[in-house]
């Protein structure tokens, strides 16, 4: 792993936390949300983002990772700046799709992932596995090009 993180301190109560940079990159969120896909083996996400100007890369990142997870080709569902009620509601209405959100303050991100039913990851399988994959260096590439994901406003997909 180029830049590794330490798993066991950063992911962790429903996805990932650190202080940027030290305890997590941009990377970090590719890595989090390639690993997401498979562990849930999704092939659709809703994400939303705080819209802080320091989310942006971290967000950018979480969505590419997301459409390059092996072999799901997940479709994911960009709501775009919106809190955790406003994910949770646009999950449910997306067939009970899981969802990522991120979050930035001065200097600490958070990437929250939820299950099907709108609920933070729990340690067990999920956060274990996921951190397990990333500690491992075991990112999940895809398979080919024809297996790459899509991302696309939440809103065009709503209609």
């Amino acid at each position: 792993m180029l830049n590794p993180i330490d798993t066991d301190k950063v992911i962790r109560d429903g996805g990932a936390t650190g202080r940027f940079p030290d305890e997590m990159h941009p990377a970090a969120a590719w890595w989090l949300a390639a690993c997401f896909v498979v562990t849930l083996r999704a092939d659709q996400l809703v994400v939303a983002h705080d819209g802080q100007p320091a989310t942006a890369k971290f967000f950018d990142l979480l969505c590419q990772g997301a459409i390059n997870a092996q072999h799901y080709a997940s479709r994911i569902l960009d709501l775009g700046v919106a809190d955790e009620d406003e994910l949770v509601i646009a999950m449910k209405e997306a067939d009970r799709a899981p969802g990522m959100r991120v979050t930035t303050t001065v200097d600490q991100v958070t990437i929250t992932l939820y299950d099907r039913a709108g609920v933070p990851l729990t340690e067990r399988p999920s956060l274990y596995l996921i951190r397990r994959m990333i500690a491992e260096d075991r990112i999940p590439l895809p398979v080919n090009a024809e297996c790459k994901g899509s991302i696309q406003p939440y809103a065009e997909a709503a209609q």
